[in-house]
């Protein structure tokens, strides 16, 4: 499912009030959401829809912002795929672009509740010779922040992020 509202560069209006961004009631431009099978090809495919969607909403390829908060969702899909799969279950992936404050919210949600990622502030940096654990550390690196909550209607974790729309990043 897809929707659009307003626009990044114009106006904000306020579309509906949520509690999921970092201020209380900071008005939603653009959403997009969709499910994907919780398979590496899914993993890929939110990568690459995000990508385009982030390239029509004003965040073009190439940029330094296009390509942080698109390393951040495949890093998150991965994740789920990864840590967060259930035969035949999917992942759930939605992205709130919001102008004030000038954040892209990115949320990944699997149907795993016994394997959650660690506190942001324990992540551990692994060592040489590790072959994975690195993914959460980009997440926070590239993130203004990020973190992960049990899922609301059912089994499962929905694990997020927040990427400022600054020139800083």
């Amino acid at each position: 499912m897809t929707s659009e509202h307003g626009s990044l560069s114009g106006p904000a209006r306020t579309t509906r009030p949520t509690g999921r961004l970092t201020s209380p009631h900071p008005p939603v431009d653009r959403t997009f959401e969709m499910r994907f099978t919780s398979t590496p090809r899914g993993a890929r495919l939110a990568r690459r829809l995000v990508a385009h969607r982030l390239d029509t909403w004003g965040i073009p390829y190439g940029s330094r912002l296009h390509d942080a908060i698109v390393l951040v969702v495949a890093e998150l899909a991965v994740n789920a795929v990864r840590h967060g799969h259930v035969p035949g279950r999917d992942f759930h992936l939605r992205l709130d672009a919001v102008t004030h404050p000038r954040t892209v919210r990115i949320e990944v949600t699997d149907t795993r509740a016994e394997r959650v990622p660690p506190h942001p502030a324990h992540v551990r940096v692994p060592e040489a010779e590790d072959t994975g654990g690195r993914g959460l550390l980009l997440v926070a690196g590239l993130a203004s922040r990020w973190g992960w909550h049990p899922r609301a209607d059912g089994p499962g974790k929905t694990v997020w992020a927040e990427c400022g729309l600054t020139p800083s990043g």
